[in-house]
């Protein structure tokens, strides 16, 4: 503990340097409410501009959402949308976190704190 405390120097699961320096993490790309097998890499900045659905999403076998409003990301923001607004996908849940978190089990109901703790450890 002190001055570093919830300094992490971590890459998420999945993330990757671009030709710039700058990180970025894949996304599977939505056409026509259906999700594709095709993968873009997107930077913090460049995922501002789409709607992204959470990889646990439920699908059809044809890759179609099955429900008419979806949890996304918009600028920073949770929130429904209508299917049809969707254009990336999360690949994973577990590609907001890092390897050593991702080993942590029931992380999404551990206090922060502890959370951190535990994957530093």
């Amino acid at each position: 503990e002190g001055p570093n405390i919830g300094l992490i120097n971590s890459l998420a699961v999945y993330a990757r340097t671009n030709s710039y320096g700058f990180l970025e993490t894949p996304y599977r790309k939505v056409a026509n409410s259906k999700v594709t097998d095709k993968v873009d890499y997107l930077s913090a900045i460049e995922e501002g501009d789409h709607v992204i659905a959470q990889a646990n999403s439920p699908l059809d076998k044809n890759g179609g959402f099955i429900e008419d409003f979806v949890s996304c990301r918009f600028r920073g923001e949770s929130e429904l949308r209508p299917a049809s607004e969707v254009d990336c996908m999360d690949v994973s849940p577990m590609q907001t976190v890092s390897v050593a978190a991702a080993l942590v089990p029931f992380l999404e109901h551990d206090d922060a704190n502890r959370a951190l703790m535990g994957s530093n450890m």
